[in-house]
């Protein structure tokens, strides 16, 4: 039996992947991040994928984005050069979509 994958998150069925890659000059910023994560955990890879919680329409506006993070189970969120952590969060923000949506 052949191995899927070293990263089976992003490896389709058929053993295929849709990958992007990220060049130093034409984006500098998100290079820098891999190259950091890379560091960090010895994988060079970030997953990009839909933001929304099943239900509600993908993350259109830095409002939408701060409500499904105040919503899920992420622990951080960086738009642009804004990073926040949701332990420093406003506790009173935090949604509840456990019982309007059904669960994976």
């Amino acid at each position: 039996m052949s191995k899927r994958s070293e990263v089976p998150a992003i490896t389709h069925v058929d053993y295929s992947a849709r990958i992007q890659t990220v060049h130093k000059h034409t984006n500098p910023i998100y290079f820098k991040l891999l190259k950091k994560f890379k560091e960090i955990t010895g994988c060079p890879i970030l997953v990009n994928t839909s933001f929304n919680v099943r239900g509600e329409p993908i993350v259109n506006s830095p409002t939408d984005a701060f409500n499904c993070f105040m919503g899920t189970e992420l622990d951080r969120l960086i738009i642009g050069n804004c990073y926040l952590n949701k332990k420093e969060q406003n506790k009173s923000k935090v949604k509840d979509y456990k019982n309007k949506f059904e669960l994976d």
